[in-house]
């Protein structure tokens, strides 16, 4: 196979695909930077606010939780009505909410307005992937994309730096301050891009829509609650059984659509499951290690927001450098392998973060630091081309909603996971270390680490070993969460290396898994033709129906 430089395709670009890039690309950093922006405040708003464990786990989750639950139809509603009028109206949206906690005080409060910024963030996210892709050709779509994973592995990290750099100087409202102004600037950025949309338009799924909605909803505000009430609580389980019903419920609708939501065959694809299998692994750990790591680069180290924001930026360099690089290296090496060694790598990082403590140095932090980055690196943008080179150019805004509902959908669940894991883990070992303290203290205590702290403070020289019992408590909580993430990690690079394709046919596509004759060319004889890259394109009645994904997108004639 001929060597390629992996980064050329980048510099042949015409200078309308830069624009795009950058636009798309800045778009998703922000939407995803927005969801651990407030990682570094958390002991601020804590602090301020009066919120709880539960209630913090809320603000960060209602984000997320609105845009899992709306990306796939929004998606849709993009290739329908036009990708570009759903981005812009996403960002306005998302600005606008990003105001409303400048104003308030109340956690229940700021927690609406993060579930409204979500929606926003649901019409941005599969915007910005499916304008790219139907802008750039074969030969440097696949850059592109990787790109783009790129800056969507690294926009968590970006947003902390960011909040980081704010908090330093001012309040936790500063961060809601600078997404807002961010969101402004794209929206005015985003009127100057192409127009773009599908060209045939079905009737939108809106049944699909919904059940799904209600599914995702229901599973992670399940994982939320059950910290708080307890894993066996009715609640809890109703929650969970609930959302198993409606996954159900949705399976069964889409597969007696006739222009379904999303079209479940895609998934006998091996390289869309298991592309997007790993999607969901590996923000579900992205995220949920982030939530930990910040509170205790905070909270037990006692960095300040800035310094602790600084701590994670190296991961940056490895997610980034090899994403870049990664598209090249699934030609070499195979989906599978990639895959697989990026999620050993990862797995690698969190047993080292997990082994951490009140005296750990830097340098043991920057080793599981460099480590999971490694692995975000390898894994991200083949998973992403694998997810968009299986689905029909112009149905590239649903491909891009399944690969971004992946992404917050595994952001949702790591961050229910870990936030649920430690608080079980703090609340355990704290009430058995206060029980002897008084009952409105020992409340408080057992809420978070931020509020013991804050106890300690306000109780002087009687207060004197709180501190040391409720770091004990968070490091006790911390390491148990550490070690579950390890494991689902391993776990889910088993299923990769099961389910993954070894090699990958980069934009190739499969009449088997997919249902629409105007793509799969079920309809009379094909006529043989190969494109430029010698790939066989069949016809019917003049019109390309298989072979290598075309780049022909048609746009608004408006």
């Amino acid at each position: 196979m001929t060597s390629v430089n992996p980064i050329r395709p980048v510099l042949t670009m015409s200078r309308g695909q830069q624009w795009t890039l950058a636009v798309s690309c800045l778009a998703v950093a922000l939407v995803i930077g927005s969801m651990a922006a407030l990682y570094t405040s958390l002991s601020d708003i804590a602090t301020d606010t009066g919120a709880t464990q539960i209630q913090l786990t809320w603000i960060v989750d209602a984000y997320t939780l609105a845009v899992a639950c709306l990306v796939l139809p929004a998606g849709a509603v993009g290739d329908r009505y036009g990708r570009r009028e759903v981005l812009i109206g996403g960002l306005l949206l998302f600005s606008t909410a990003s105001v409303v906690p400048l104003f308030i005080q109340d956690p229940v409060w700021l927690i609406a307005a993060r579930a409204v910024a979500g929606v926003g963030a649901a019409f941005v996210m599969p915007s910005t992937l499916s304008i790219m892709t139907a802008e750039f050709e074969d030969r440097h779509r696949n850059r592109a994309v990787a790109i783009w994973a790129g800056v969507a592995g690294s926009g968590g990290i970006l947003g902390i730096l960011c909040s980081g750099l704010l908090l330093q100087h001012w309040s936790w409202k500063s961060v809601f301050v600078g997404l807002t102004a961010a969101g402004l600037v794209l929206f005015i950025a985003a009127l100057t891009l192409p127009k773009s949309r599908e060209y045939a338009h079905p009737a939108m799924d809106y049944l699909g829509g919904a059940v799904v909605a209600v599914a995702i909803g229901l599973f992670v505000i399940g994982l939320i609650e059950a910290p708080q009430r307890g894993w066996t609580d009715p609640v809890v389980l109703s929650l969970f059984v609930g959302g198993a019903a409606a996954s159900v419920a949705f399976v069964v609708v889409e597969l007696r659509r006739k222009h379904p939501l999303l079209d479940l065959r895609l998934f006998a694809d091996r390289g869309f499951g298991s592309g997007t299998w790993a999607i969901t692994l590996q923000f579900l750990v992205l995220f949920g290690v982030f939530y930990l790591l910040i509170q205790y680069l905070q909270l037990v180290v006692g960095y300040e927001p800035l310094g602790s924001a600084l701590a994670l930026g190296p991961v940056i360099v490895p997610i980034v450098g090899i994403s870049l690089v990664a598209p090249w290296l699934a030609e070499q090496l195979g989906l599978r392998m990639l895959t697989v060694s990026g999620l050993l790598a990862i797995a690698a990082g969190l047993s080292l973060a997990s082994r951490l403590d009140v005296d750990s140095s830097y340098t043991e932090f920057l080793w599981a630091l460099l480590a999971m980055g490694t692995g975000l690196g390898l894994c991200m943008a083949p998973a992403t081309a694998a997810i968009v080179a299986a689905t029909p150019a112009e149905k590239h805004g649903v491909a891009a909603a399944v690969n971004d509902a992946a992404r917050e959908v595994g952001a949702a669940i790591g961050i229910a996971i870990a936030g649920s894991v430690l608080a079980a883990g703090y609340t355990s070992r704290i009430e058995l270390a206060t029980a002897r303290l008084p009952p409105p203290v020992r409340q408080l205590v057992s809420d978070s680490l931020a509020a013991a702290l804050k106890a300690a403070d306000q109780s002087g020289p009687t207060g004197g070993q709180l501190p040391h019992v409720a770091k004990s408590a968070f490091i006790h909580g911390y390491g148990q969460a550490g070690v579950v993430l390890s494991i689902i990690t391993l776990v889910g690079a088993l299923v990769v290396a099961v389910w993954a394709p070894a090699r990958r046919r980069t934009n190739q596509v499969s009449s088997e898994t997919c249902s629409d004759p105007l793509v799969s060319g079920r309809h009379g004889p094909p006529d043989a033709h190969t494109d430029k890259d010698g790939v066989p394109i069949a016809y019917d009645q003049g019109v390309p129906t298989s072979g290598r994904w075309h780049t022909q997108t048609f746009k608004d004639p408006k």
